[in-house]
């Protein structure tokens, strides 16, 4: 067993806050850590925040934010789900069902009945595994200068009730994407 594993399942916690620090300590330092800076957007920060810590160390984190949305000529609201990261020397473990599923516990008591989230289309199988489903229409985000833009990363869609369905219809999210 390395000196990063603990012989103790891992579980996931809610974390007060999220620094840069934290995310670094995850993902490292580099300029890009989740491989989107090509789309070139401004991203939202989190609210609320879930973790895994091996020993001392932070390894996973996933965050949520609530969401403005129109789905067709219908406004709502939806829990954005972002900055999954797992570190990458404890990939395969599990970890992203972990701290996704604790986030997804709190996030049915947040109010909407749907969480939504935007990844790079390698990780798209990872979050069908989890119960994600993706959407096949554009949708359209807020960026600064009150631009809109069709988001380049695919949307996935889960439910947090039971016996609740996507709507259809075209998709405009009112913020700037988390």
């Amino acid at each position: 067993m390395s000196e990063n594993q603990s012989s103790a399942a891992p579980i996931a916690i809610r974390l007060p806050n999220y620094t840069r620090a934290e995310q670094d300590e995850i993902l490292g330092d580099g300029d890009d850590p989740f491989g989107v800076a090509a789309a070139g957007l401004t991203w939202l920060p989190k609210e609320e925040h879930f973790g895994i810590k091996l020993g001392d160390r932070l390894v996973a984190h996933a965050g949520l934010l609530r969401l403005p949305l129109a789905i067709g000529d219908k406004k709502t609201e939806v829990v954005g789900v972002g900055g999954v990261a797992v570190a990458p020397h404890e990939r395969g473990r599990g970890l992203a069902r972990l701290v996704i599923a604790a986030a997804l516990d709190h996030a049915r008591t947040m109010g909407p009945q749907h969480a939504l989230l935007f990844c790079r289309p390698p990780l798209v199988p990872l979050y069908q595994r989890l119960g994600w489903h993706q959407l096949d229409q554009e949708v359209l985000v807020e960026q600064p200068e009150s631009r809109l833009v069709t988001m380049p990363l695919r949307t996935m869609v889960t439910p947090l009730r039971d016996n609740v369905t996507w709507p259809s219809g075209p998709l405009r999210l009112f913020s700037l994407p988390m």
